[in-house]
Parts: C-alpha cells; sequence; structure tokens
C-alpha cells in the first residue's frame, strides 16, 4: 500500500466494501476511493459556482452500466452538500417519471422531497429540519438587530417582518402566492407551539394532499401540487433555500433509461417535452439558485427512434459537435460523456481498496504491487474489455479476490488469477452482460 494512502474508519471501510461487492454506490467513504473524473468533476464544480451567484445548469452525465454515472453523481451530491447547497435525488423508475397520467411525475417529486438533505442531514428528509433552521435563524437575527427579548411583543413583530421579506419575495414568483403563504403559516404554528398545524404545511409541501378540498378547509389553499407543475414548486424552494440561508440548490435524477423503456411513443414525448421544459428554464434564467443532473446510458440519450435525442428540440440542442470525439469532449457541454477509466486508474483504485480491506479485517495485505498489475493485466486484456469492462465489473471482481485470499491463506494470489474458473467467468459475464444490454435496448 503506497505511503500515501488514508486511513479508513471501520464503519465507513465496512460500508464502502460492501456496497461495492453488491453494485451500488455507497453514500459515504467516497473521498477515499475517489480516482480518475477529475476533468468531470471540475467542470461540474464551475456549474456549482455559477449556481451559488444566482445561476442555474443542467447537465446529462451519460456513460453505460456500471461506467461511474451514480458515483459521479454521489462524489457531486457529496461535495455541493459540503458547500452548503440543498440536494435531492431520486432515481426514476415505472412509477417515477417526469410526467405520466398516473402521477408518476408527482411521485418523483415526492421522491425528491423525501431525499431532500443538507450537510447535517445527508440521509434525507431534511425538509422540517430546514424550516425550523430557517425560522430559528430569524429569530437570532432579529434579536440582534433589535435588542429584544424572545417572548417580547415587540421581538414578535420584529422577527414577522423579516419572515414577511422572505414570503413577498418568494410570492412574486409562479404559486409563489400560496407557498408563501404556507411559510407564513408554519411560522406562527413554529412560534405558537402548533405542531398539527407544522406537520399539516409539511405535508402539503411534501405533495401529499390529492384534493384543493382538503388543502383548502386544512390549510386555507386553494391549490395543491400536481403531476403537471410539480417543476415549479422545486423552483420556488430554491429560491426559498437562498433565502433561508444556503448557496443553492441541486437536483440529481437517475436512471433516465426509464423514460426511453416507455413503450407508448405519446407518452415518452411528454415526459421529454417536461425535460425540454426544465432545460430552457435553466439556460434561459427562469430558474435560481438551481442544478439539474441527469444520469443517463448512451442509448437512453442517442437513440433517435426511443431516446432524448428522439425529441427533436433536445436533439439539436444537446446533440454534440463535429469537433468533439472520445479522448477530446467538450465538457463544458450540456452532454458530458464519461470516458472509461484506464487500467492506471484502476490500479490506484484496487490499491486503496487492498489497503482499506486489510485495515478492516485486521490483517498484513497479501497482496503486493505486481499482484495488483497482475490483475489489472488479465482483466484488461480479455477479449471485448475495450467496449465491456467497466469499473463495476473489476471492482466487484478484486473485492472478491480480497474476500477469497483473507478467509482462505493458504490460497495465493498467482493460484487464483491463473485458474480456469475465473478467466471462463469473466469471459461469460461479458458476454452475457453485452447481451443483455443488446436485448434491454431493442424492446
Amino acid at each position: 500500500m503506497s505511503e500515501g494512502s488514508k486511513k479508513v474508519p471501520r464503519r465507513i471501510a465496512q460500508t464502502v466494501l460492501n456496497s461495492l461487492k453488491g453494485g451500488v454506490v455507497p453514500r459515504i467513504g467516497l473521498p477515499y476511493i475517489t480516482v480518475g473524473r477529475k476533468n468531470e468533476i471540475e467542470a461540474l464544480l464551475h456549474d456549482v459556482d455559477i449556481i451559488a451567484e444566482g445561476g442555474a445548469s443542467f447537465r446529462f452525465i451519460v456513460g453505460r452500466y456500471g461506467s461511474g454515472k451514480s458515483f459521479l453523481l454521489q462524489t457531486i451530491r457529496n461535495y455541493v452538500m459540503d458547500r452548503g447547497f440543498i440536494v435531492c435525488d431520486a432515481d426514476l423508475s415505472p412509477e417515477r417519471r417526469l410526467q405520466g397520467t398516473k402521477g408518476q411525475g408527482l411521485a418523483t417529486y415526492r421522491e425528491l422531497i423525501g431525499n431532500l438533505s443538507t450537510k447535517t442531514r445527508p440521509e434525507g428528509g431534511a425538509l422540517t429540519l430546514v424550516l425550523d433552521r430557517w425560522i430559528s435563524t430569524v429569530q437570532s437575527e432579529a434579536a440582534q438587530e433589535s435588542g429584544l427579548t424572545p417572548g417580547d411583543p415587540a421581538m414578535i413583530k420584529a422577527v414577522d417582518q423579516k419572515i414577511y421579506a422572505v414570503t413577498s419575495s418568494i410570492s412574486e414568483l409562479v404559486h409563489g402566492f400560496e407557498f408563501a403563504r404556507l411559510l407564513s403559516s408554519y411560522y406562527h404554528a413554529y412560534v405558537n407551539g402548533d405542531d398539527e398545524t407544522k406537520a399539516k404545511v409539511v405535508r402539503w409541501f411534501r405533495g401529499e394532499y390529492a384534493l384543493k378540498r382538503e388543502a383548502r378547509e386544512e390549510l386555507g389553499v386553494n391549490i395543491i401540487i400536481t403531476d403537471d407543475d410539480w417543476y415549479d414548486y422545486l423552483k420556488l424552494f430554491a429560491s426559498f433555500f437562498r433565502l433561508a440561508g444556503y448557496q443553492g440548490m441541486m437536483i440529481m435524477v437517475d436512471e433516465l433509461v426509464n423514460i426511453y423503456k416507455i413503450p407508448n411513443a405519446v407518452s415518452r414525448q411528454y415526459n421529454y417535452e417536461k425535460m425540454l421544459t426544465m432545460y430552457n428554464d435553466t439556460l434561459q434564467g427562469k430558474a435560481k439558485y438551481l442544478g439539474i443532473i441527469m444520469g443517463a446510458t448512451p442509448q437512453a440519450v442517442e437513440d433517435k427512434r426511443r431516446g432524448v435525442y428522439s425529441y427533436e428540440a433536445l436533439r439539436s440542442r444537446l446533440a454534440e459537435g463535429k469537433f468533439s470525439r472520445p479522448g477530446a469532449r467538450d465538457l463544458l457541454a450540456p452532454v458530458i460523456h464519461l470516458e472509461p477509466l484506464t487500467a492506471e486508474e484502476m490500479l490506484v483504485l484496487c490499491e486503496k481498496l487492498a489497503g482499506m480491506h486489510a485495515d478492516l479485517y485486521g490483517y498484513a495485505q497479501r497482496v503486493t504491487d505486481s499482484d495488483l498489475a497482475a490483475f489489472i493485466k488479465i482483466e484488461y486484456e480479455r477479449i471485448g474489455a475495450d467496449q465491456n469492462i467497466t469499473p463495476r465489473e473489476v471492482i466487484r471482481d478484486f473485492i472478491e479476490l480480497l474476500d477469497l485470499l483473507y478467509q482462505n491463506p493458504a490460497l495465493t494470489v498467482e493460484a487464483l488469477l491463473r485458474s480456469d474458473d475465473f478467466a471462463f467467468t469473466k469471459s461469460e459475464a461479458v458476454s452475457d452482460e453485452a447481451d443483455d444490454h443488446f436485448a434491454e435496448f431493442t424492446i
């Protein structure tokens, strides 16, 4: 293990190794295993600076299954939370789309709000925390400015004025009047210790009211969040969060392939139309303090029959120009194509994982530099590896190798790498995965 390797806390090491072996991206510990992607990360972090200044951005992260899309999204997610951003993330599915006739768009909104995260609440469910923090901050500022004490009627009036300044600025936006009214209701419920009203307001913000009549009777507002207008409320939240002391809001939507898979052409087009609206808003200045990143496979974007490019208005805006090509991509363009990690980068990653595994289980690391090089060489020299191999596959193989060596001290790295079973399994896995992807995208 290299001298510069970091000692990883056991809890984090356990989560990272278990997640990677299971083929999923861990939500914690990413800085310990991040390799490559330097240019992509820098491009996305440039967007973050623009968002914090009142701008907006929209990006697609495009790569094959297992190529590192989700890893990159999680890396950016952790970074922007550290920078004082609020992050909402959701994976699309048959039940969650951008638009749908059975509430699929609203289901996506609910998932995003349910996963609302901050640096102090990275696991999600932070909406109530954010609202309470906002009120507490306003009260502290009012007390400092006026010299009054909590409970003083003049203090309550001073806080009311500061709350009104925020809500009046929000009320100028689309649907902002009702949104501001609900913020005010939440504040007064907070001051009065009315937990029931607070819960009702939060329920409304989460999009859980199904009937306007119910919202009117319980909260005095005449609208509810619907499948058609949920995105407008995310724009409102972005502006509110900025006024509440955060830098901005980042929305991350993964598994765009679930729109590509919609069998009905009209339904797909409605989803792409909603995507176009979001894209145009960010570029035309209709959204502020808001970033949107969507993760997709190449087929889900580039297929002109069913993918994003089947919607001409999007294709004309997103398609690569004449000069961009593999190895020289324009990372300032709306679509970022993930280049495969190099063998050298994978070698560094495996070195980090070997050290983490040895520290976690408390043994002297047995995998040498030459073992690592031999493992990577075998993985990258397989037939079709240049097209089919992904970091996910290599990582899962390597963690399995580490587990076997730990549990079977008599085994050697050389024996495992030379086994016919290993070679056969790998070639079959590459072939089968390629077949699965082909079948999936020719529905």
